[in-house]
């Protein structure tokens, strides 16, 4: 494995530090510098931009960031026993890394970075999917970050790119699909983590649109797909009957057959059914 800066092997850096990787944490290290420079390669041209990372462990994605060019990096790291091996990091890259020891489920990062910002993490499993909920449903839009790219497991990865007809097709591909263009840029196997997890895992990039795909509101249109996707089995006609009463007609009106089922109807539709809600 080819150096990428004049740091030790990741390897050593874990046994140097006594680092072990925590379930209770979702940590999975990824140990090849080659690999965590791909995935820094696939967020673009970094070199106008502030990085974003969460869950940086051992540094071994921050130092793929920091070697391909990006004008300043925030790590965030909940896992205080990381903060020395991110400390030599640092060191080695004067005046372009901020490392922040907190929660990031907790923490307002936004106010610490300057435009235009790009998030680029292997998350932790544990808050994956929320955290990306969280960016995706910001107060206002566009949001702090220009574009996410993102390593989840491969399942919550299909979920977030799926198209109707799709078992994976659901709330998450709704949510990322009317605010981002997304797409699946690469595939890792359990075997280049330490510890291998269960599952494979893929990077995925978002791209903020600079307005939603279709008109709707975000409210409704989220009160909408929760309620056909929270029993995706029944006809719509059944599973959004509490919402209103004359939803047949609703449906009809957005374009909807009344007994197709939620994976059914594509990301246009659902918008234009929400927008019958406004009236």
């Amino acid at each position: 494995m080819a150096a990428i800066d004049s740091l030790p092997p990741l390897r050593q850096v874990i046994s140097d530090n006594g680092l072990t990787a925590r379930k209770s944490l979702g940590q999975n290290f990824l140990l090849d510098l080659n690999l965590t420079a791909k995935i820094a390669r696939q967020a673009g041209d970094l070199s106008q931009c502030d990085v974003l990372e969460i869950g940086p462990g051992p540094g071994g994605l921050t130092r793929g960031l920091l070697a391909e060019g990006a004008r300043r990096v925030l790590a965030v790291e909940k896992d205080a026993r990381c903060l020395p091996a991110l400390e030599a990091v640092k060191a080695a890259y004067p005046g372009r890394l901020e490392i922040l020891n907190g929660d990031a489920l907790e923490l307002d990062v936004a106010s610490r970075l300057a435009p235009p910002v790009r998030v680029v993490a292997n998350l932790p499993y544990n808050i994956g999917t929320e955290i990306l909920v969280r960016w995706l449903t910001p107060g206002k839009w566009p949001p702090f970050w220009t574009s996410l790219t993102l390593m989840f497991q491969k399942e919550v990865a299909q979920r977030i790119v799926a198209q109707p007809g799709s078992k994976s097709y659901g709330r998450l591909a709704i949510l990322a699909q009317w605010r981002a263009d997304v797409r699946i840029v690469m595939s890792l196997p359990p075997e280049a983590f330490t510890p291998p997890p269960k599952v494979h895992s893929s990077v995925v990039n978002l791209t903020a649109l600079a307005k939603p795909r279709y008109p709707a509101n975000p409210e409704l249109l989220s009160r909408v797909v929760a309620s056909a996707f929270g029993q995706r089995r029944k006809m719509l006609r059944s599973s959004l009957r509490a919402l209103a009463p004359d939803i047949e007609d609703r449906l009809l009106s957005a374009g909807i057959s009344p007994t197709d089922r939620a994976e059914q109807v594509p990301l246009e539709a659902f918008c234009a059914l929400s927008r019958t809600f406004e009236e």
